[in-house]
């Protein structure tokens, strides 16, 4: 496990954006933490890195945004409102996304964590968000 320790938006997206340099096709990147823990923010460093120059939102409602343009294609899933787990996924044809030619990033991924392939790279971020505070222990585990 490696461990960062971040203090600011900036910061979250300087330690992301280097898995986006080191990023290859298939990659499959999955980002745990509370609401307001700092998952999109991640997910745009990863965009950076990859260099991906556009806005990156989550996708909360449309379920995966494509990010093209970078060195790789960056598929971005958000997970939180899906109700059916891994079928609602298959809905989709995540498939498709996950064993392709870009870098998947799945935010919530314990949502349908059956169809989360094994090797997936795991980012947890924590941190006390009640106050605001801009600290966050970062956990990334391969």
């Amino acid at each position: 496990m490696t461990v960062y320790e971040s203090c600011s938006a900036e910061e979250t997206e300087a330690i992301a954006a280097e898995y986006g340099i080191n990023a290859v096709a298939g990659d499959i990147i999955c980002l745990s933490g509370t609401l307001g823990a700092g998952k999109t923010v991640f997910a745009r460093g990863v965009a950076k890195g990859l260099g991906y120059t556009g806005r990156v939102t989550s996708p909360t409602f449309t379920i995966m945004n494509i990010y093209e343009g970078g060195r790789l294609p960056l598929y971005h899933f958000d997970l939180y409102r899906l109700e059916g787990g891994i079928a609602d996924l298959e809905g989709i044809g995540y498939e498709d996304y996950f064993f392709a030619d870009g870098v998947c990033l799945i935010e919530w991924p314990e949502m349908a964590e059956n169809a989360m392939p094994p090797g997936a790279l795991r980012v947890e971020i924590l941190g006390d968000f009640s106050k605001d505070a801009e600290f966050r222990e970062i956990r990334v585990v391969r």
